[in-house]
């Protein structure tokens, strides 16, 4: 099961992006696990995870959160995906990332 782990200004702004991210990945029978959280959490979250992403509003922390979990995959959320709430574009973006 893969960790995917979301990260927004409060958690609160990607929790509908989440939902439709679970829809998405059910459809494809792809075993994960997807919570989103406020950035400020990101060290203690992100090592859990396999994959963090991070919403539009905070691309500008990526290289912070690339440094408080070291060797793990960070990649910012395609700003088209987010504004539409497309789970299906963003779980590709995923599973592209990790070789699913």
């Amino acid at each position: 099961m893969r960790n995917i782990v979301l990260f927004c200004a409060a958690g609160m702004s990607t929790s509908l992006l989440v939902n439709k991210m679970k829809e998405a990945a059910a459809k494809e029978n792809y075993d994960c696990q997807i919570n989103a959280y406020a950035l400020a959490s990101a060290r203690e979250k992100g090592p859990d995870a396999d994959i963090i992403l991070l919403g539009p509003q905070v691309r500008f922390g990526k290289a912070k959160v690339e440094k408080e979990c070291p060797g793990k995959i960070v990649e910012c959320i395609d700003m088209q995906a987010y504004g539409t709430m497309n789970g299906a574009k963003v779980i590709a973006q995923v599973k592209k990332a990790l070789g699913d």
